[in-house]
């Protein structure tokens, strides 16, 4: 990890950059295949499935009767613990349900919005060295709160050309039944443009890897939306002398762990707490399964000392994290100062880990410094809200004048007849 030690604001911009990628030719690559997806269909989703994940796959539907039969497979503990993450993110999004409110703005005149569910949305859940069957509950849950009639998830098959045992238990409790066998960029493809086995949707969500990424940000150009720009995943963690390093040291390995271009920074007012940290993720790292994976994102990783708590917190700001764990004290007040980050986590006793998975809070949240301007997501992300007016003749009697004059202030004879026409 880089070490910085009270930087000059010309050095914040070289401190803030994520891992960068030759966009070009990842783009170019991303086009070949989306563009054989919409073309060929099932035909290019097979040949790209048996290229990339080394699976041959005739049927890419998961049989109602796989997804039933999954949660009899798992171990106890884990179906246990899948079960409790489910109702803790499910009570957590419930809240998040608005009811509608009616508004005179003047009498006669009522206004008033609805939520109304996505029609047709699709799910991707990476898979690979780490499926993401936790990323199903985060997805799938709100989805099924907000009122979606249509949800479809695609996930990269195994080796033996399944989908584990609990990413599918994930997909029942969350109510999903249209699930299919196919990964990368081009499940992305599949969902955006339809084929003979998997529909078409209007709203992509999920994390992935950066061919993932530019695939999503490929058909959104194309009239595909999706939930956000999405890379690597990222934390910043911000300490002061109180932390303990233990701590600091396993949440930036959680981070680590994630992928080789993930990346980690810590932010400290205390030296000494930076190398003890330091030395901690050396001790810890060579105790790890995936301790190469996460020695590559520590190569792309910095540790920073500040000579003030405002300066400290002024660079977090600047580098806008996808989780934000502060381990300081009067962590609830700083955490009200933060004007950038995906998620929060307060205290050395709440681990980004447990956002991760089973607190309530959504993990799909804004990478790359997208929080300055995104949110996580949350049942809004999968509703449209409709806006309704109705007014009484009295009521467009009181606001006509108002309209004319600005309708005929524009030059729109037509508009102001509409309400002439009417009195």
């Amino acid at each position: 990890m880089k070490r910085y030690t009270n930087p000059q604001r010309s050095q914040w911009d070289e401190i803030v950059t994520r891992p960068a990628i030759d966009t070009a030719t990842l783009d170019a690559r991303i086009a070949t295949v989306l563009d054989a997806v919409r073309a060929r269909g099932d035909d290019a989703l097979r040949e790209y499935t048996l290229q990339f994940d080394g699976v041959r796959v005739d049927s890419f539907a998961v049989p109602p009767e796989e997804i039933e039969a999954a949660g009899g497979s798992i171990e106890p503990a884990l179906r246990s613990a899948i079960e409790q993450a489910a109702a803790n993110i499910r009570k957590f999004h419930s809240a998040q349900l608005e009811k509608e409110q009616v508004v005179e703005t003047m009498p006669g005149v009522e206004c008033w919005r609805r939520s109304v569910g996505i029609e047709k949305i699709g799910l991707y859940i990476p898979g690979g060295s780490a499926p993401l069957f936790s990323t199903v509950l985060m997805l799938g849950i709100p989805a099924k709160l907000a009122g979606c009639r249509e949800i479809v998830l695609c996930s990269p098959p195994g080796k033996d050309g399944k989908l584990s045992a609990p990413l599918l238990f994930a997909a029942q409790l969350s109510g999903i039944t249209q699930i299919f066998r196919v990964g990368g960029a081009q499940a992305i493809g599949a969902m955006a443009y339809g084929t003979a086995s998997i529909p078409r949707v209007y709203k992509i969500f999920g994390p992935g890897n950066q061919y993932v990424t530019a695939a999503k940000q490929s058909v959104q150009q194309q009239g595909t939306a999706i939930d956000m720009p999405a890379g690597p995943s990222e934390v910043c963690v911000l300490a002061d002398e109180t932390a303990d390093a233990r701590f600091v040291a396993a949440d930036l390995l959680s981070q680590a762990e994630h992928g080789p271009d993930s990346q980690v920074l810590l932010v400290t007012l205390s030296a000494k707490l930076a190398d003890e940290v330091v030395r901690e993720v050396g001790i810890q790292l060579e105790q790890l399964p995936r301790k190469e994976i996460a020695a590559s994102a520590l190569q792309n990783s910095r540790v920073v000392v500040m000579n003030s708590p405002e300066e400290a917190l002024a660079l977090v700001n600047a580098y806008a994290p996808e989780h934000l764990i502060i381990s300081c004290a009067g962590a609830e007040k700083i955490g009200d100062a933060v004007l950038n980050a995906g998620s929060v986590f307060l205290g050395n006793y709440s681990p980004e880990s447990v956002g991760d998975y089973a607190s309530g809070t959504n993990h799909t949240l804004p990478t790359n410094g997208y929080a300055r301007a995104y949110s996580g997501v949350s049942v809004d992300s999968f509703v449209k809200k409709i806006t309704y007016q109705r007014l009484t003749r009295e009521g467009l009697k009181s606001i006509a004048a108002t309209v004319q004059v600005m309708a005929e202030g524009e030059g729109l004879q037509a508009h102001a007849n509409a309400v002439k026409m009417r009195l």
